[in-house]
């Protein structure tokens, strides 16, 4: 189900209130409304769930969201000059955008709203802080989070990590294996640098994240330390990586236990390696 938007184009909003894109807070605008409604619909049902959107800027995206049936908008915004483009896009929609005037980062999603309704996030996201905020959720306690699903946007160097395997291994590392341990993964569609203004330097991507339900059990910094480890030495074999650790490991014992082999690399370890390594790692330390 989708509404009207009764509000005049977004070039126009921009133009009145004088909103030019800063590029110390990453921000690269879409003008395009069909290309923004495209991206809210890859959220899926709205009209059940409350909605984050960080760095609207004047409001593209929140339109579609709103526009697209979304029950509730939260709109994190730090930049000053988009709150008044963002104020009428609230008279436009009542009682269905909140927008909050704060630095992503510092903003704890669990607490909006009534803190029990269903979030989806759905965003562009401000290169500069994407991959920050990322794994804040994706590191979130206790899980499943109350997210259902992401929508995010980012350069598409950063989207090929967070989905890669080891078949993509020069993509492949540490993102990878948080965001497939924790979520299901998904390339949806790129967007091209004309899309935006301005046009950034790069193509970008949508991706879409799901928390699973149930992921491998494992120690969360159990699986921190080996992947830091491991990816922090990638081209060595990982008997010699994971001396990493700290002294005192049997590093051998420790991949016998794992049921690795001890000549591969961390790029050549799946995500249930990588938990099984966390894991052995956890019992050793016990």
């Amino acid at each position: 189900m989708s509404e009207d938007d009764p509000l005049p184009p977004l070039r126009d909003v921009v133009a009145r209130f004088g909103i030019a894109p800063k590029k110390v807070l990453g921000q690269n605008f879409l003008f395009d409304l069909n290309l923004t409604r495209k991206i809210a619909r890859a959220a899926g049902r709205l009209d059940a769930c409350d909605v984050v959107e960080i760095g609207p800027g004047p409001g593209g995206l929140t339109r579609a969201l709103l526009a697209e049936g979304a029950r509730h908008v939260f709109a994190i915004e730090r930049d000053e000059r988009a709150l008044a483009a963002l104020a009428e896009i609230a008279a436009a929609w009542p009682g269905r955008l909140t927008i909050i005037n704060a630095d992503a980062l510092d903003i704890d999603i669990n607490q909006l709203g009534d803190g029990v309704q269903p979030l989806k996030i759905v965003a562009n996201l401000p290169y500069n802080i994407g991959t920050a905020l990322l794994t804040r959720w994706l590191e979130a306690e206790p899980w499943p989070p109350r997210y259902r699903r992401m929508v995010l946007m980012f350069q598409r160097e950063v989207a090929l990590r967070l989905v890669a395997t080891p078949r993509q291994r020069a993509a492949y590392g540490r993102l990878a294996v948080l965001a497939n341990w924790r979520c299901t993964t998904q390339m949806l569609f790129d967007v091209a640098p004309s899309a935006f203004t301005p046009p950034p330097k790069v193509t970008s991507s949508i991706v879409a994240l799901e928390p699973r339900a149930e992921p491998l059990p494992c120690a969360l910094g159990a699986l921190t330390s080996v992947t830091r480890a491991a990816f922090g030495q990638r081209r060595k074999m990982l008997r010699q990586s994971l001396k990493a650790l700290g002294p005192g490991l049997d590093v051998a014992r420790l991949l016998q236990e794992a049921g690795l082999d001890p000549t591969a690399r961390a790029e050549d370890i799946d995500v249930a390696g990588f938990v099984a390594l966390a894991e052995a790692v956890a019992a050793l330390q016990a």
